[in-house]
């Protein structure tokens, strides 16, 4: 880690004395706060093997994209990423800057605790559109980000490949969302666009974690948010109401931003990905940890439902989700 310090805080700086404290949240990465040559930094690396109950690998070259789609990120929509300060290709690390909590929550923590801010769902809506729009119909991005074998082990397998063996009966259906979401190549894809991963800051989000960027489906990354509000309903059934709201405010401002092809196209992709994910975090490879037996059974029955349905509106699958109440 010697290395990569002396390229973020400079190589004259006195480093001797860093301090790192680890983070936790993470299940892929070793990710520390560290003090050193009087500046605070976050340095991330890299795991081969993730941290979860079953046996998870996958490539270490992913923190190349990541530090990748965040320098990207930046130049296109600034402030909407952190600034990564230094790359370490040997340790598989890389540093950027470090974001206060008290300055930058994270948004899954205030979804939990009531703080849910429909203009702040608007916000993140419109810097995933943004994202997308700019990435869309460019070789260049394309070729930077050829990752099809890094998002099938690390997405599209644990996700719905895994949740396919568990449910036979919807085998063949969500191995053809699979290979249709891997074979639609429109725009660059943060792969991990969820609430955990996402600060509200005070000029706007930013967006963390891109470890899975892959150029392909808008629909997955607009799925993969939408799927956490409807999970957070479950979790606090008192606020689905509001969760539905920050859902509307989200889908609305995402498809003002979307050019690259018909909106209709983009919303029945996402229709079909979205009670597929949301099927896949009860018994995927990679379950949420806050909801309870009774409630995982609930998202099961919903998400089972809507699969043998195939809704083709985002609309639709919001009122029949706020009827399960």
């Amino acid at each position: 880690m010697h290395g990569l310090l002396k390229q973020s805080v400079g190589v004259g700086a006195h480093i001797p004395d860093a301090v790192a404290w680890p983070l936790t949240g993470g299940v892929s990465s070793e990710i520390y706060r560290v003090e050193a040559g009087g500046q605070t930094l976050c340095v991330k690396r890299a795991l081969p093997k993730l941290k979860v109950a079953a046996d998870w690998f996958a490539p270490i070259e992913r923190n190349a994209f990541e530090a990748a789609w965040l320098r990207l990120a930046a130049h296109i929509a600034p402030g909407s990423a952190p600034r990564v300060l230094a790359e370490d290709a040997a340790e598989r690390a890389f540093a950027m800057e470090w974001l206060a909590p008290d300055r930058y929550p994270v948004w899954k923590r205030q979804l939990g605790e009531g703080e849910i801010v429909t203009s702040s769902a608007a916000r993140v809506g419109g810097v995933l559109g943004r994202l997308h729009a700019a990435t869309a119909g460019r070789p260049d991005v394309a070729a930077g980000f050829a990752t099809d074998a890094l998002f099938h082990a690390i997405r599209l397998d644990p996700y719905l490949i895994q949740t396919a063996n568990v449910h036979p009966d919807l085998h063949d259906r969500l191995l053809a969302i699979a290979e249709r979401t891997a074979a639609s190549k429109r725009v660059l894809v943060h792969g991990d666009f969820s609430p955990k991963n996402l600060l509200i800051g005070p000029d706007g989000p930013v967006v963390l974690d891109a470890e899975c960027a892959w150029y392909g489906d808008p629909a997955f990354d607009l799925a993969f948010v939408l799927n956490h509000l409807l999970l957070k309903g479950a979790w606090r059934p008192q606020w689905r109401e509001r969760y539905l709201d920050a859902f509307a405010a989200l889908v609305d401002t995402y498809r003002a931003r979307v050019t690259w092809e018909p909106w209709r196209s983009v919303e029945e992709r996402t229709s079909a990905l979205l009670p597929a994910l949301m099927l896949a975090r009860v018994d995927g490879k990679s379950p949420v940890e806050y909801l309870d037996a009774a409630a995982a059974n609930a998202v099961r029955a919903f998400a089972r439902a809507q699969l043998e349905a195939s809704p083709s509106a985002l609309g639709q699958i919001a009122e029949r989700w706020r009827l399960e109440q």
